[in-house]
């Protein structure tokens, strides 16, 4: 058994020039995930919520520490190695779906996966089940345009977990779909989360939904912190 956490943050520091001086959002962060752990980011707007996730992403590099994906001290390679390793342990889901409107859902879920190496054949079957899985079998070859709100975010989950990552990062993944649709979405999110043993890491400014993951960590002067930590 693999007991390698598939995400770690060390003491990661993050600074931003701001006017003539430099503003510090993370001071030193650190955060350890298990396979198959849920937990919920949620902070105030400001605190860092998307720097950690870009960080945690690989999307950005921190100033300071280690960011260890899967065993992996991703602050010790080139752009490179970084880039595959996102492209292959790292699954990403925002608020806005950003699916490609000239391909089906079927194939915006494909597509990581040939970006990746993987046979067009097995791709299209790994893509179908996903899909089917989010209750979309038969809405496979529609367009996103022809596709509701509640139903693109499930393409965009699908496709996120399409190369079966390790890790899945997540910023506000039902904010901008009605109460009942997000729900709906967010369940079948958790079940196919769990269902994978994927560590995920979603920012969430509803309780309710926080609630539902296994624990809750915030961010207080530029650290994560258990939620409710004073």
């Amino acid at each position: 058994m693999n007991d390698t956490p598939p995400l770690e943050l060390r003491g990661v520091v993050r600074t931003f020039r701001s006017g003539g001086g430099t503003l510090a959002v993370l001071r030193g962060a650190d955060l350890v995930m298990q396979a198959g752990e849920i937990v919920a980011l949620v902070a105030p707007s400001g605190a860092g919520k998307s720097t950690l996730l870009h960080l945690a992403g690989l999307l950005e590099k921190p100033d300071g520490g280690h960011v260890i994906v899967a065993g992996r001290d991703a602050g010790a390679l080139g752009d490179n190695d970084r880039t595959a390793i996102r492209r292959d342990s790292i699954g990403f889901v925002y608020q806005f779906h950003h699916l490609l409107g000239e391909f089906t859902a079927l194939e915006n879920v494909v597509l990581p996966q040939m970006i990746a190496g993987k046979p067009r054949d097995a791709a299209r079957q790994r893509a179908r089940t996903l899909l089917e899985a989010f209750g979309l079998g038969d809405r496979v070859d529609h367009a996103p345009g022809k596709l509701s709100g509640g139903e693109q975010q499930r393409v965009a989950i699908a496709r996120a977990m399409a190369n079966a990552p390790p890790v899945l990062l997540a910023d506000e993944p039902t904010g901008n779909l009605d109460v009942a649709t997000a729900a709906a979405v967010f369940n079948e999110l958790l079940h196919a989360v769990r269902a994978q043993g994927v560590a995920a890491l979603i920012a969430t400014h509803n309780p309710e939904l926080a609630a539902r993951m296994d624990r809750t960590v915030t961010l207080r002067d530029g650290r994560v912190v258990p939620a409710q930590q004073k």
